[in-house]
């Protein structure tokens, strides 16, 4: 795992690096901001500690920048600020522009590292979250499109894959067929709405008993939902 280390103090860098590199990780060290955002977007570390007052671009506008870059891994680049001690204007100005934690100098080596790891596993925490989705016994893991229905891996089409996934996603929400369609089919889908009707009891002869949270709304269409009605 890749971190990036930006600090102006040659002292203070290297102390952070050595003490990143003997706990297991990769660590790049940078002087300035300029430096580290000239390869940020080629590394892609997976957490950035960077200081407040740099010497040309400031760490709250280098963390500006990545907050409204076009790439999504660095607009979610985790970010610890270290911030100059009892300075509540730099704390609150790194919460607000989107650092994940901030840590004040001067600071404990070990302090440092128990925030890098616990903002590590809140991040993986996180991206987990994000790929699975659940409804009842039913999970979909989004990297990798599969789907489980009360633990055993159940083999959908492309388009069940889809409908199953926009139906769970607007989870207790009634979609008409016709959003189904142009959502799942496209805008140039000439066909009728059965065909709808056709992929809804195939997913839900394929899910088994799971199949039962997709329900059928009499003259409006489809819902997902754990509720037995």
């Amino acid at each position: 795992m890749l971190i990036y280390v930006i600090e102006d103090d040659e002292s203070i860098r290297d102390l952070i690096k050595i003490a990143l590199e003997g706990n297991g990780f990769d660590v790049c060290a940078f002087e300035t901001a300029e430096e580290g955002l000239a390869k940020i977007e080629k590394d892609k570390p997976s957490l950035a500690i960077l200081d407040i007052m740099l010497p040309g671009i400031s760490g709250i506008e280098a963390l500006r920048l990545l907050r409204n870059s076009k790439s999504k891994a660095l607009k979610r680049l985790s970010v610890i600020m270290l911030t100059v001690k009892d300075s509540e204007r730099d704390k609150i100005s790194a919460l607000d522009t989107g650092a994940d934690d901030y840590i004040t100098k001067p600071f404990s080596i070990l302090e440092l590292m128990a925030r890098v790891r616990a903002l590590i596993r809140r991040t993986e925490e996180t991206k987990k979250a994000e790929n699975e989705i659940k409804l009842g016994t039913i999970t979909i893991k989004v990297d990798s499109r599969e789907v489980f229905a009360d633990g055993e891996l159940v083999a959908l089409t492309f388009k069940e894959y889809e409908l199953l996934l926009y139906l769970i996603k607007n989870e207790n929400r009634v979609i008409s067929r016709d959003e189904l369609l142009r959502e799942i089919w496209g805008y140039d889908y000439t066909g009728e709405t059965r065909t709808i009707d056709i992929h809804v009891r195939t997913t839900r002869q394929k899910l088994k008993q799971a199949g039962s949270y997709i329900k059928t709304i009499r003259g409006m269409g489809y819902k997902a939902s754990e509720d037995s009605v």
